[in-house]
């Protein structure tokens, strides 16, 4: 696992992906960091969390190859035929991608001590978010393994993931438009009393917002953590990252 993991990382910095991926986090989480010093208070737990609202770009750039890469070029037979474990292939090149997202957070490292040069404040908050980022970055990095997994073209890979998180993240929007024409259905035919009408829209609502990992984690700006939060994100990663792993098992085997 340790040698997969250090080929995939060092990949990319051996073609333009990770220059690519690192310059637009850069810029990203620059540009709206810049943008809080023309206000009162830096807040940079909110800055934090803004930029994982773009990681529906970001992540597509630095997942898109994990696999499909190695299918497109027929290297991976060596991963059906070798003996190694095909979670450690899995782990290996996850824990790569992951690594690139600690790179990254070096960005918000030089920020936080650019905010108390200036006399800002880098408090709970600020930890929380930080924990979030993360947490966020396992569950879409995962996403991203998966979708590169099922396709031997880089660009379906990148829009797999872009639009499983692009969905991910209209979760409340699905939410709100679904509850809205099951309560119209409802009105139209009169099954219901205003009181039931209101408590299905308000658990249609509910139901996907408890989905909606975004939802879960704006506590975080206000120095709150829950450690359920964290764990929904970890548990669908992981749901991901066995996905794919069972995608690659499947492949083994027709290769038998």
């Amino acid at each position: 696992m340790l040698a997969i993991f250090k080929r995939e990382f060092i990949s990319y910095f051996k073609s333009p992906v990770g220059y690519i991926a690192l310059a637009l986090f850069s810029f990203i989480s620059g540009y709206l960091f810049s943008i809080s010093f023309d206000e009162q208070y830096i807040s940079m737990a909110a800055n934090i969390l803004n930029v994982c609202s773009f990681f529906i770009i970001i992540v597509p750039i630095v997942t898109m190859g994990l696999l499909s890469e190695d299918k497109k070029r027929g290297t991976d037979v060596i991963f059906y035929t070798a003996p190694i474990k095909l979670y450690k292939v899995v782990l290996g090149k996850y824990l790569a991608a992951m690594s690139l997202f600690g790179i990254f957070f070096l960005n918000f490292a030089v920020q936080m001590i650019i905010t108390k040069i200036f006399g800002g404040v880098v408090d709970a908050p600020v930890l929380t978010a930080s924990f979030t980022f993360f947490a966020l970055a396992f569950l879409f990095v995962a996403i991203g393994t998966f979708a590169s997994s099922i396709s031997d073209n880089q660009i379906v890979s990148a829009i797999v993931t872009f639009v499983i998180i692009l969905v991910i993240q209209l979760l409340p929007q699905f939410g709100t438009f679904l509850s809205s024409v099951v309560v119209s259905l409802m009105s139209i035919i009169k099954i219901s009393t205003v009181e039931n009408v209101s408590k299905v829209h308000n658990a249609i609502e509910s139901a996907f917002n408890w989905l909606d990992p975004m939802q879960r984690i704006n506590t975080a700006q206000v120095g709150i953590l829950s450690p359920l939060s964290v764990f929904y994100c970890l548990s669908f990663a992981f749901f991901f990252l066995f996905l794919t792993y069972r995608i690659l098992e499947k492949k083994r085997w027709s290769q038998s």
